[in-house]
């Protein structure tokens, strides 16, 4: 494949501004190939985040045609097959600086969401045993592949409406524990979660569900969690 791309890129930290570029197009290219050819090629001061560039860390995450996306596993030919891109920062998160937001709010939401393990009192000294084919370890493990990306909080239109929503990622790491038979802050999550910004303020619009690049389902989560903090109003816990 020959030719040239045509790449908007959003730039500075505050209102919005986009430079364009003209960026050779290649064979299996990905769009964080594009973003390193500018920054390497044309203009060096150009902020972006990678790390494995094979989609372990999520650090390359970005709004690739209006969709937040891993640039690193996305090809350019599935995305601009009429050789125009558009790259802006996550959204519903602070800009740093060009393609680099500050994460800082998301994951501050996690803690708020009791999403850290505590492990219960009376687990005694060794380790807890989960047998992996038991119905708690698959409770446990339906959502545990998120890594933190941001993606899912990107495209979460309740963030951008209701910006104190704990939002999908940190619901979803809240439901991963709350399956957890060896965690003992069970009280202190359904009440966080039953909170005006928890997981009744979710929309079901599936937009995290969508998006998410290890097809999880921050959607299910959620109303998981709905589902929780029902019951614990019924059996008078919440």
């Amino acid at each position: 494949m020959t030719g040239m791309l045509s790449v908007a890129v959003h730039r500075g930290a505050s209102g919005v501004r986009f430079d364009r570029f003209q960026v050779p197009r290649r064979p299996a290219q990905t769009v964080l190939d594009v973003v390193t050819w500018i920054q390497r090629e044309t203009d060096p001061t150009l902020a972006y985040r990678f790390a494995c560039r094979v989609g372990m860390c999520g650090s390359c995450a970005m709004t690739v045609n209006g969709k937040p996306r891993w640039t690193c596993r996305t090809r350019v030919e599935a995305v601009a097959p009429d050789g125009r891109l558009t790259l802006e920062p996550l959204r519903n998160m602070p800009v740093v600086k060009d393609l680099v937001v500050d994460m800082a709010p998301f994951f501050a939401k996690w803690v708020k969401a009791e999403g850290v393990f505590t492990p219960r009192a009376d687990l005694g000294t060794d380790f807890a045993l989960v047998p992996p084919a038991s119905p708690a370890r698959a409770a446990a493990d339906a959502a545990v592949e998120c890594i933190g990306c941001g993606v899912c909080y990107s495209a979460c239109d309740v963030v951008a409406w209701k910006p104190d929503y704990l939002g999908p990622a940190a619901l979803n790491r809240a439901w991963t524990l709350l399956n957890d038979v060896r965690d003992g802050g069970q009280d202190a999550r359904l009440a966080a979660v039953a909170s005006d910004a928890g997981c009744h303020a979710c929309h079901s619009h599936g937009s995290c569900t969508q998006c998410c690049p290890k097809a999880l389902s921050p959607t299910a989560s959620i109303a998981g969690l709905k589902r929780a903090v029902l019951r614990a109003a019924l059996r008078g816990e919440a």
